[in-house]
């Protein structure tokens, strides 16, 4: 019986691929890719000629089959587009299927976006959650965001570049102005990691086109400190509402900051607006 290889490769720059990454794809008698095209030019590159089959989202059931069947004969290696595979790919499916016919399952680690994001962000790494992609719709991805707001973990997206500026603008509504890192091209030429409050990077991605695929690295809840006194949270009160912030902006951001709950906050604001408008 053969091995299922997990081998990650390059997310941009061809040098971070491993000598062992490159002798498994030398040596087994077939390598299931993400996009075939894609991989090709990676094989071609380090001059492999191992025969290529496609396994990715659409592929049929008979497909994994395929692939379970080879794996009677001889080893088999799993790569994705870019990265370490079985992340945000179906190759989860394929492992479950082969760990589950009796096949062994090995990886050789390499490149990773969301980790390498992480350690470049200045966040904490000691404890984190990665998500994967944001929610495509607004009410999925805002409801989501509320389920974590109280997580004090660092919180790993991944995100695409027509959903970005929208998605910037949640996270802070519902997180409030916390800091992020958002990292693009990680490895490339044009390599780019944003560090900053949300706020500044709603204004950063705003003066220009948000271009690749980001990975948004996001501080958690912090915890454990004190309560700002009850002063100095209605001068910031009144300073966010001269800027003309909405009440869930207010609230989400204070509440991030200040250590005073959501429902204490939006007590506060009410209760100002209304001294304002007598």
């Amino acid at each position: 019986m053969g091995i299922l290889y997990l081998v990650a490769t390059p997310i941009g720059n061809l040098e971070d691929i491993s000598a062992r990454a490159l002798r498994i794809l030398r040596e087994v008698q077939l390598v299931a890719a993400e996009d075939t095209r894609h991989t090709r030019k990676l094989l071609a590159h380090f001059d492999i000629h191992t025969p290529l089959t496609s396994y990715h989202q659409h592929s049929q059931p008979t497909k994994l089959e395929q692939i379970l069947l080879s794996l009677q004969q001889g080893d088999v290696a799993l790569v994705s587009d870019a990265g370490t595979p079985a992340l945000n790919d179906p190759g989860y499916e394929l492992v479950c299927a082969a760990l589950d016919r009796g096949f062994q399952v090995s990886t050789i680690p390499g490149p990773c976006a969301p980790i390498a994001a992480l350690v470049v962000s200045g966040l904490p790494t000691d404890q984190f959650t990665y998500f994967g992609y944001l929610p495509h719709k607004a009410s999925q991805r805002r409801r989501l965001l509320r389920e974590i707001s109280e997580d004090p973990q660092t919180l790993i997206f991944l995100e695409t570049p027509h959903r970005l500026r929208a998605a910037l603008g949640d996270i802070q509504d519902v997180l409030g102005d916390r800091q992020i890192a958002i990292a693009r091209e990680l490895t490339k030429l044009h390599e780019e990691v944003f560090r900053g409050r949300i706020s500044a990077a709603q204004t950063h991605f705003t003066s220009k086109e948000p271009l690749g695929e980001f990975t948004l690295v996001i501080a958690g809840r912090v915890v454990g400190t004190e309560p700002w006194p009850e002063e100095k949270l209605n001068r910031a009160l009144t300073e966010h509402l001269t800027r003309g912030e909405s009440s869930s902006q207010i609230a989400a951001s204070l509440a991030a900051e200040s250590g005073w709950s959501r429902r204490v906050i939006y007590q506060l604001i009410h209760e100002t607006r209304r001294t304002t408008e007598e």
